[in-house]
């Protein structure tokens, strides 16, 4: 572990959390079981971004619901696990199957469930409001909270890094709106 910025730099998979992170962590239940939550645009442009450039972009979440899985999918966000209780079993079988090296993965989460995520990674960040527990335990802490810019803030960081950010904005759109689908 060395300096954050050289190693952000060699960031090869973004990990993310969605309440509290992607969401503020607010959640509106609905009567058919699926929940409506608010996610920040600027947040979401980065996603697709990342994953339009190449990215790795993965979403592990306790959080369920057809409109949470519907973001995704227009984000552009093919590897995603939902209703998840077992993260760290779900995130060693992903670096497993893409060959990611953890030291390597960027965490974000705000949380007690998050914790051990964040231990098994080499760059655990988190929002700015999350738990104080999660802030002791990361390497970065954003100054946006979650659902208010703080995945865009590190994404934003580590493609500037690399030299990839604002490289080319052509077909950062919805992937429901790509005509190559």
């Amino acid at each position: 572990m060395g300096n954050f910025k050289e190693d952000i730099a060699l960031t090869e998979a973004f990990v993310f959390d969605v309440d509290g992170v992607m969401t503020d962590g607010s959640i509106m239940p609905l009567p058919g079981g699926d929940f409506l939550r608010r996610y920040n645009a600027k947040d979401g442009y980065a996603l697709a971004y990342a994953v339009r450039q190449g990215y790795r972009v993965c979403v592990i979440t306790g959080g369920h619901g057809a409109t949470l899985e519907r973001r995704l999918q227009m984000l552009g966000v093919k590897d995603f696990y939902m209703d998840c209780m077992d993260k760290i079993a779900v995130m060693r079988s992903y670096f497993e199957r893409e060959g990611i090296d953890p030291a390597h993965v960027i965490y974000m989460g705000d949380d007690i469930p998050d914790l051990e995520c964040m231990r098994m990674v080499g760059i655990p960040v988190c929002p700015a409001d999350a738990a104080s527990e999660v802030i002791e335990a990361a390497r970065y802490v954003s100054e946006f909270k979650g659902g208010r810019g703080a995945v865009r803030d590190i994404i934003e960081q580590v493609l500037r890094a690399r030299g990839d950010w604002a490289r080319s904005s052509i077909g950062v759109t919805p992937a429901s709106m790509d005509p190559q689908r």
